[in-house]
């Protein structure tokens, strides 16, 4: 009987033990989070301390937030932790380029672009969002006559943000179509130059005037429709897409375009999509992929343009319809080890031909230029890159059908 006794009251005093021991491991875990709460609290009130001190509240870029497609930088002021937000991005390069007819070759140095954004809070669903690029170091001054580079408004609009399904965009914008135009600062894609394909056929930078609602269709499916002014599509020549930009210089009596696209991200690293605009004369659309998978990339963009009105033209050959694209496919090799750097060898190909039928009393056939561009990145950090690549053109259609070899070194970042 005592020894009954005796175990119970072991027992007893174990299962006490126990409790206490499940206790006090709760309450660890308690304190462990309630000194982390402490830890964040105290970091706030020193960075809000340092802002009464320097009158200024400061937002870092976070390259892993988008609003609505655009860039990083260009999303900055929507997180931004004040009402004022300053961003941008900046790149220059050197090129060497050879001619296949020519024994020599021509090189050039160009800071090519130095571009602010300027955003502003009115409250937290009406904000303001500014772009201002300035291309080959500004304007000179020469004797009176302006010549060089430009400042352009690139695009300046008031968002008013509804709900996750419907937003409003009011002013000038960029065109919502393919992937550099939304998307062109210099970390987000690997050459040095953007794609001809977004120069001729998605003539970025491409920024039109009207308005735009945007939001999700459901999860991981996203629309943007809009009303802009129309591209001027009395514009000829390799050129007849890109300039017939309105861009957000003063336009007399402009057409009306219409413009949509969707995009899928419901698998992890993927944005698959496809926009389209249309006007009374012109027709574009592209198909646009974005994959991501550890230190691979795979993103490419195939687009078409059609016109159907060419009675207006006198002269001999009418540009009618253009076609082409690029896929561009990187690994980062550093990814291989435990370096906090990327460094991102790529190849990309791209076929385009912004004549690919014409029309008139004199047609002429333009042949398709293949360009393959190989090279490297090297990212110091995730804002500010270096880059380097060899470009082989096959009949280099911006220099009449000559075959072109370039070589380029790059800088850019984001901030």
């Amino acid at each position: 009987m005592k020894k009954t006794k005796i175990s119970l009251a072991l027992a007893g005093m174990l299962l006490t033990s126990s409790a206490s021991f499940a206790d006090e491991k709760e309450d660890i875990v308690k304190l462990k989070k309630e000194i982390a709460s402490l830890k964040e609290i105290t970091q706030t009130l020193i960075d809000e301390t340092s802002d009464l001190k320097t009158g200024f509240n400061y937002t870092v870029v976070d390259t892993e937030k988008s609003h609505s497609g655009l860039g990083a930088a260009a999303s900055k002021v929507y997180y931004s932790k004040s009402p004022l937000s300053i961003g941008g991005y900046g790149e220059m390069y050197y090129a060497n380029k050879k001619l296949a007819n020519q024994s020599g070759s021509t090189s050039t140095v160009d800071v090519y672009r130095f571009v602010p954004y300027i955003g502003y809070k009115f409250s937290d669903n009406i904000i303001l969002n500014t772009e201002i690029e300035f291309e080959h170091g500004g304007i000179e001054n020469n004797g009176g006559t302006s010549v060089g580079g430009e400042v352009i408004l690139e695009f300046m609009y008031l968002d008013f943000l509804i709900n996750q399904n419907a937003n409003i965009r009011v002013g000038n914008f960029l065109v919502p179509m393919g992937l550099i135009n939304e998307r062109h600062e210099p970390t987000l894609f690997t050459t040095v130059q953007r794609p001809e394909s977004a120069k001729y056929l998605i003539p970025s930078t491409w920024n039109e005037s009207g308005v735009m609602a945007y939001g999700d269709i459901v999860e991981s499916l996203t629309y943007k429709a809009a009303l802009i002014t129309g591209l001027d599509t009395a514009a000829n020549g390799e050129k007849w897409i890109r300039g017939g930009r309105g861009g957000s210089f003063k336009n007399t009596d402009p057409k009306i375009g219409g413009t949509f696209r969707v995009d899928y991200t419901g698998i992890n690293g993927l944005l698959l999509g496809a926009s389209l605009y249309t006007d009374n004369t012109l027709t574009m659309w592209d198909t646009h992929i974005d994959y991501t998978n550890s230190g691979f990339r795979l993103y490419g963009v195939y687009t078409e343009t059609s016109r159907s009105k060419t009675d207006a033209f006198t002269t001999p050959s009418i540009a009618k319809e253009a076609k082409g694209g690029y896929l561009n496919a990187s690994f980062d090799i550093l990814s291989l080890t435990k370096s906090s750097y990327t460094l991102p060898l790529f190849v990309q190909y791209e076929s385009l031909n912004p004549q690919s039928k014409t029309v008139g009393t004199a047609p002429e056939n333009f042949d398709t230029v293949n360009i393959t561009t190989v090279g490297l990145n090297f990212y110091p950090h995730e804002q500010v890159v270096f880059k380097m690549d060899y470009a082989m053109a096959d009949n280099d259609y911006a220099n009449s059908g000559i075959d072109s070899d370039t070589f380029s070194l790059s800088m850019g970042f984001i901030f």
